[in-house]
């Protein structure tokens, strides 16, 4: 179960470092910002990895002798991707007023990346259902509070957590590679 909650904490850091980006723009309503961009990102995070899981089960049958590199690689490039975000500007900065389109784009644009680590939850014996509610509460609570440090901070913390999201995705695709 810790991995489920470690995953939660990797995959909430994109919608986390969006968030502090808005916080950091738009400090005018942080309040409602903070709730529509926490429930968008936090719906979005739980519901991709089911997503992810159901497709992984659908074709586990086909690549089960490779299942763990086939996630060793998602991992991997999922969490270089994050990494590689982390030292570039962010979406968040072109825009100018927070529309309920424009947090159901960037909801859908920062889980797709948890759609495909939905796989991993195949290899981990938990239940979907669970880890996918965990992965989307998390992301509530990050999102949330991204809006709140970056209204307060700026975006210094932005790719720090972007980074260390990555970081962390790639670990966990070794560890399912090693162990």
């Amino acid at each position: 179960m810790i991995e489920v909650f470690i995953l939660a904490v990797a995959l909430s850091m994109d919608a986390f470092a969006v968030s502090i980006g808005l916080g950091s723009k738009h400090v005018e309503k942080t309040k409602s910002l903070a709730v529509m961009a926490a429930i968008y990102f936090g719906i979005f995070q739980g519901l991709m990895p089911l997503i992810g899981f159901l497709g992984g089960k659908g074709v586990l049958g086909w690549v089960e002798e490779y299942a763990h590199w086939v996630a060793f690689f998602l991992l991997v490039l999922i969490g270089g991707k994050m990494v590689y975000e982390s030292f570039s500007a962010g979406i968040e900065e072109d825009i100018a007023k927070v529309t309920q389109k424009i947090l159901l784009i960037l909801a859908l644009a920062t889980s797709i990346d948890a759609m495909a680590a939905g796989f991993t939850l195949t290899l981990i014996e938990v239940n979907p259902f669970l880890a996918c509610a965990i992965i989307g509460v998390t992301t509530f609570a990050f999102s949330w509070f991204g809006v709140f440090i970056g209204a307060k901070s700026g975006t210094w913390l932005e790719s720090k957590a972007e980074l260390l999201g990555g970081v962390i995705l790639i670990l966990i695709g070794f560890k399912i590679l090693l162990f």
